[in-house]
């Protein structure tokens, strides 16, 4: 029993169970905005982690295969924006001028409300990748000498606010276009926003898909010309 949490197998299949059932919870509810999967699964596995007494390394350990699956997921969304390739090169200048905006407004919003209240240089270095996907935020968070978990924790955060609010802030704005509503949330919530924009229709997900590449890629550039400047 007392190895019995350390298994490899019991916190992989813990954690698929957990998030099948979050995600019938979600389904259940319409895909409500505020039944998100993550945000009810997340706090469910770490209760199980406290009350096991199981330290997150053997935890990541044990979840790995998930963490490598990433990769390939993240890889497919390239299927969707190859589809919509005619209208995204129509689109590319305003695609570019919404890129440039969308990103330089999520790193000067959150840095700066941050500088604002006095945060220490290595919160903002920690925070102004936020709107970039884990991987990225962590080697931003590291090349600006910033904390990269906490920068994961951040945007994780984010991701999840931002599938949660988009649509109806999208509904309450009268933003009908399903293009411009997929790349806004791609550019300000990442994978996760763009696994919710896939949810309501496939174009929102094929552009939010696109933003959430492109996002990352302007974000690094951004911030690496910060860093060297530093």
């Amino acid at each position: 029993m007392i190895a019995l949490p350390a298994a490899p197998l019991l916190w992989l299949t813990v954690t698929l169970i957990v998030f099948e059932g979050a995600d019938l919870v979600s389904r259940r509810s319409g895909r409500h905005p505020l039944c998100h999967p993550v945000l009810f699964a997340t706090p469910v596995l770490i209760a199980l982690l406290l009350i096991s007494s199981t330290p997150y390394r053997v935890y990541r350990e044990a979840t790995a295969p998930l963490t490598f699956l990433l990769g390939p997921a993240v890889v497919g969304l390239a299927v969707p924006v190859w589809a919509q390739r005619r209208l995204i090169r129509r689109l590319a200048v305003p695609i570019g001028v919404a890129l440039l905006a969308g990103a330089t407004t999520a790193i000067v919003s959150a840095v700066g409300i941050l500088w604002l209240t006095g945060a220490p240089p290595v919160l903002l270095a920690s925070i102004a990748p936020r709107a970039t996907t884990s991987p990225v935020a962590m080697a931003l968070a590291q090349q600006l000498h910033g904390i990269p978990p906490l920068a994961v924790a951040i945007v994780l955060f984010a991701g999840v606010v931002g599938a949660m609010t988009a649509t109806p802030l999208f509904d309450r704005m009268g933003i009908r276009d399903y293009r411009a509503r997929g790349f806004a949330i791609g550019v300000s919530a990442h994978g996760l926003g763009a696994a919710r924009a896939f949810q309501v229709d496939a174009t929102a997900g094929a552009f939010a898909s696109l933003a959430m590449a492109l996002n990352a890629i302007a974000t690094a550039a951004l911030l690496g010309v910060l860093a060297a400047l530093l």
